[in-house]
């Protein structure tokens, strides 16, 4: 299914293929590779059935390319795009970049408390701020949003330190002088004890 032209907020689930050993390596470890998979796929179906929502256009950013673009695992009338290559940073970049323009907020699929409430926050705070962040528990964040109306941070997300408890922290930096607003804080899935 194609990018809508008619929605001027887009909402992006970035996900990986569930499979075995490449996806929540870390929890992966606590409970198995097999069960943290078939943990992943499960939560990221709930959470794509509760933030649907027509205020907005709910797009997958997929991993890896081909095979996530041609997946039959997630919802056949839900637009995909391609993650591609790089760290967190430059794929999230690319996500911003490849979309028309209007607000965006990309989220993961890891974060079981997200309801389409935080989701309208988040897009009300782009209202009167450049970026928005919701900030997870263990220093990292649940979803990242821009405006995208006027120039955007130049450096946003280069030298993050991603994985760490300075995610966030070292995010907003590169936001540079633009406005930057936070919302809830929730906590995301890595390991056995955030389940």
């Amino acid at each position: 299914m194609p990018i809508s032209p008619k929605f001027r907020n887009r909402l992006v689930v970035m996900v990986k293929e569930p499979r075995p050993g490449r996806v929540k390596t870390r929890l992966g470890k606590s409970i198995g590779m097999t069960r943290a998979a078939w943990w992943f796929r499960h939560q990221t179906q709930r959470l794509l059935a509760r933030v649907q929502h027509p205020g907005w256009q709910t797009i997958l950013a997929v991993s890896p390319d081909t095979e996530g673009m041609n997946s039959r695992i997630w919802p056949e009338h839900l637009s995909r795009i391609p993650q591609g290559a790089g760290d967190l940073g430059a794929r999230m970049n690319r996500i911003f970049d490849a979309l028309p323009p209007g607000p965006v907020v990309i989220i993961g699929g890891d974060i079981p408390d997200i309801t389409t409430r935080h989701i309208t926050h988040a897009f009300r705070a782009l209202g009167r701020n450049d970026c928005v962040f919701g900030p997870a528990t263990d220093g990292g964040y649940w979803a990242v949003g821009l405006r995208r109306i006027g120039p955007r941070p130049a450096n946003l997300f280069y030298g993050v330190r991603w994985s760490s408890e300075y995610a966030l922290a070292d995010s907003i930096d590169t936001a540079g002088g633009h406005r930057v607003a936070l919302i809830e804080t929730l906590n995301d899935v890595d390991t056995v004890d955030d389940l």
